[in-house]
């Protein structure tokens, strides 16, 4: 799973409004100038004909489901546009390949740089080598070491994920006396598995009716969201919620459930994959909910990336430029607004 290694930048907005919605002035279709009419000159960031951006896209290897929908969603936007061309790497998850992609697109002078790194602190001199070189870089999700590294940072909230899905839970068993919960982590090694357990605890601590009482990391995948479900399951004989950090190894999960014959409680998975979306429209088994780790940012790097390379600003906010950081907000889904975000479920 893709993650930036702290959490830098601003929060905007609730479930319904994210990078998302301050770009909209990126890939607006109405060709009426707005800001003209009320006094305002900043150049707002739209899909009027201007100056064309070259831009490079350079991601790890596409070997996640939603790594796959970071390079669907970074095509298709950079398509939506005329004035846009994307050179986009074969994609690596070994850092010396990487760079060297990094490299032949810097050496093509490409406009900006769209990078998704590996591994941030490995590729951090390669995005510093890009800025020096004039070629301004939106680091997607995992981040650099150094802000001098890129002009924009785009990513994930780790620990939003945890909170929201904390409160989710919470409210769901909030009159329940004695509530159990336990919890379907990620890989522990990685900070942002550490990230979404302290943002599930921390919102935890608002209900005091509420115990955790057990915790099994698994490590992204189906095969061990299996093996540690059915661990768990087996520990637990009985608990009200389950929190699954990630939808691919959610669907794991789901068969250990389906196949230990338990439906005694409510589970909220993470991510946003589309068999989680098909599950929680379903409403027949125990995933009721999923918080969200949008791969929509891919698409959202390409709308900074076009507004960069034109010298524009981003529609909805005040400032000429665009800014230094956003994070994504990480909205729960479940059956009352899935209908909304199945289009966004990711394979």
């Amino acid at each position: 799973m893709s993650h930036p290694t702290s959490r830098r930048g601003l929060l905007f907005g609730t479930a319904a409004v994210s990078a998302g919605a301050l770009l909209a002035g990126c890939t607006s279709n109405d060709t009426k100038d707005e800001s003209s009419a009320a006094g305002d000159t900043r150049p707002a960031a739209d899909d009027k004909p201007g100056k064309h951006v070259t831009i490079g896209f350079a991601g790890p290897q596409a070997d996640h489901g939603w790594l796959n929908a970071i390079n669907d969603n970074a095509e298709k936007r950079a398509k939506k546009y005329a004035n846009v061309s994307l050179e986009l790497t074969e994609g690596s998850n070994d850092t010396a390949q990487q760079i060297g992609q990094i490299e032949t697109l810097i050496n093509k002078k490409v406009d900006v740089l769209v990078v998704l790194p590996a591994d941030g602190k490995a590729l951090t001199q390669v995005g510093l080598k890009a800025m020096r070189a004039g070629i301004p870089v939106v680091n997607l999700d995992r981040i650099f070491n150094t802000p001098q590294a890129y002009r924009c940072w785009i990513g994930g909230d780790n620990y939003g994920m945890g909170l929201s899905a904390g409160h989710y839970i919470g409210e769901k068993l909030k009159g329940k006396s004695g509530a159990r919960v336990i919890e379907l982590a990620g890989l522990d090694n990685l900070e942002l598995t550490k990230q979404r357990t302290q943002g599930f605890d921390d919102a935890l601590k608002n209900y005091p009716n509420i115990r955790k009482v057990a915790r099994q990391a698994a490590e992204f995948t189906v095969e061990s969201g299996q093996v540690k479900m059915a661990q768990l399951l087996q520990a637990q004989p009985k608990f009200d919620a389950l929190w699954n950090h990630d939808d691919d190894q959610g669907v794991g999960a789901l068969r250990a459930i389906e196949q230990a014959g338990r439906d005694d409680f409510l589970m909220v998975g993470g991510a946003g994959a589309l068999s989680a979306f098909q599950a929680i429209k379903q409403d027949s088994g125990v995933l009721k909910a999923t918080v969200l780790y949008p791969p929509t940012m891919a698409a959202s790097a390409i709308d900074l990336a076009r507004a960069l390379g034109q010298g524009k600003g981003v529609g909805g906010l005040a400032e000429f430029e665009i800014p230094s950081s956003i994070t994504l907000y990480s909205a729960v889904v479940d059956k009352d607004n899935v209908d909304q975000y199945m289009p966004t479920g990711f394979r």
